[in-house]
């Protein structure tokens, strides 16, 4: 699909990268991989029992609960299912996640216990889309929406939105009714909504009467959509994690409890994952930079037109609405895959390319997948038994300068694996993501190196570059962790 780009920063994005600086790693500690990373908090909206795929969501979630504050289990309504908001199917989840639990905590600590999960379920109106909107709408998934938003927590709040948002829109609406413009102008600075498409016709009027609202959103028909990268079949790939037979082997049989109550695919796996991916601290996922890309996918800031947004699509029935501000919305990728040889260099760039929104997702796919089957093995496994991710570690600051045309190294030796494993290593430019996307700086020596050797690009104004460092230990399921550089070339 190709985007026509409007590039709108809206003024109040000053504050919300002003929050969201002081909430990423200290710049002094850019190549420390022991500096904590600070969590993000979250909500959930679920259409749970719609499709089963907010089931196989929630699953995986819990095996995140640790490194996601999870302030909101909310049961809604959609499009899909107008008048059931389904509480009680995600207890049933809990009670999953609460037979597991302990084991979890034998490979990470942090784990909530099932009670502090159930303490925040909630429940919206049983109503379709603005139908639960307007005064005397409120409900218990709406004022915890407004209570949670209100903490003195300088922390942004995610909403992740796998369902309707009728919920929200009434938290939103009661709140515009009951604050000052000053006081109501900082409470929607601290939230970050992303939604997965618009499933009831509540987002757009969201986004109308919000317009300083963080957005994420491919609106329109679903086909036009970044999040269905999660789960489509790419022709000249291999597509096996995400296969039935993937998941019946790594999730559903002889992995437990919680696994076992991963329900088939009906529509398509996991529709709904990709609304908090990014918010994994990896050492990838920068969520306040939806341009930077991640394990959700990649976003930039524009109006999108509407003949892009697959407008005559499958939306369930939801009308499609013209943008009338920006929105983080579907940004475009070109990637190569990399190779393994049987000989030689072991791994490589591709001869492959593929380039559209889908690929800033599905690039990061058997990533994901293996780390959901990590965490599957952990909720039955000891620590010896299972796997545990690499640790990168930069020899060098994060944020580095250059000057044009020098010669300079990316260094990531020192990095470790708690599990003792070999690690492999891969270098590269993200050209999308820093001023020169239409010069792609190439790493000069084997990208497979701990270090590796990067001559800089002749300018004549200052430009940035970002490089991705890829750690990968050969543990099963292969897990793999990240770093970002951020390279200035000055003249």
């Amino acid at each position: 699909m190709q985007i026509s780009k409007i590039a709108v920063l809206v003024a109040v994005l000053g504050t919300v990268f002003t929050v969201s600086m002081m909430l990423s790693v200290n710049a002094k500690n850019l190549g420390d991989s022991s500096s904590k990373p600070v969590l993000q908090r979250m909500i959930v909206l679920s259409d749970i029992e719609a499709d089963p795929d907010d089931s196989q969501t929630f699953i995986r979630l819990f095996l995140y609960a640790n490194q996601i504050e999870l302030q909101g289990l909310i049961a809604t309504t959609s499009v899909h299912q107008k008048n059931m908001a389904a509480v009680s199917s995600i207890e049933y989840l809990i009670d999953g996640y609460k037979q597991v639990k302990t084991n979890l905590a034998l490979h990470e600590e942090g784990f909530p216990e099932a009670k502090e999960l159930r303490a925040i379920v909630k429940q919206g109106l049983p109503v379709y889309g603005m139908q639960g909107v307007g005064d005397g709408k409120d409900s218990e998934g709406s004022d915890w929406i407004i209570k949670v938003l209100e903490q003195s927590d300088p922390r942004p709040l995610w909403i992740s939105v796998w369902g309707g948002a009728n919920t929200l829109a009434q938290a939103l609406f009661k709140l515009k009714n009951n604050k000052s413009e000053e006081e109501l102008n900082q409470l929607i600075s601290k939230l970050r909504i992303y939604t997965i498409s618009d499933q009831d016709d509540s987002g757009a009027w969201i986004r109308k009467n919000f317009p300083k609202l963080f957005y994420i959103v491919s609106p329109g028909g679903y086909g036009a959509a970044t999040w269905t990268g999660i789960n489509s079949y790419v022709k000249g790939i291999d597509n096996h994690t995400i296969s039935n037979q993937w998941l019946l082997d790594n999730i559903q049989q002889a992995h437990g409890p919680l696994g076992a109550m991963y329900p088939d695919v009906a529509y398509g796996m996991e529709g709904d994952t990709p609304s908090w991916l990014s918010l994994v601290p990896n050492g990838l996922n920068e969520p306040n930079y939806p341009n930077w890309g991640g394990w959700g996918g990649r976003y930039e800031l524009y109006i999108p037109q509407l003949k892009d947004m697959d407008p005559s699509g499958f939306t369930g029935g939801v009308v499609v609405e013209p943008e009338t501000r920006a929105i983080w919305t579907n940004a475009i990728d070109q990637y190569t895959p990399p190779v393994a040889g049987e000989y030689g260099r072991t791994l490589k760039p591709g001869n492959q390319t593929f380039k559209g929104y889908k690929e800033t997702l599905w690039r990061w796919r058997d990533a994901i997948q293996n780390d959901f089957a990590s965490r599957m093995d952990w909720t039955i496994k000891s620590y010896k038994e299972a796997n545990h991710p690499p640790v990168p570690k930069l020899n060098h600051d994060q944020n580095i300068i250059v000057k044009s045309g020098s010669s300079f190294h990316l260094d990531a030796r020192g990095s470790s694996d708690p599990d003792g494993d070999s690690l492999s290593y891969y270098w590269f430019n993200y050209p999308e993501v820093g001023s020169m996307e239409k010069q792609p700086v190439k790493v000069d020596s084997a990208e497979n190196m701990a270090r590796v050797h990067v001559k800089a690009p002749v300018v004549t104004q200052t430009e940035t570059l970002q490089f991705v460092l890829q750690v990968t230990d050969r543990g099963t399921p292969a897990l793999t962790r990240y770093k970002r550089v951020h390279v200035k070339v000055i003249p």
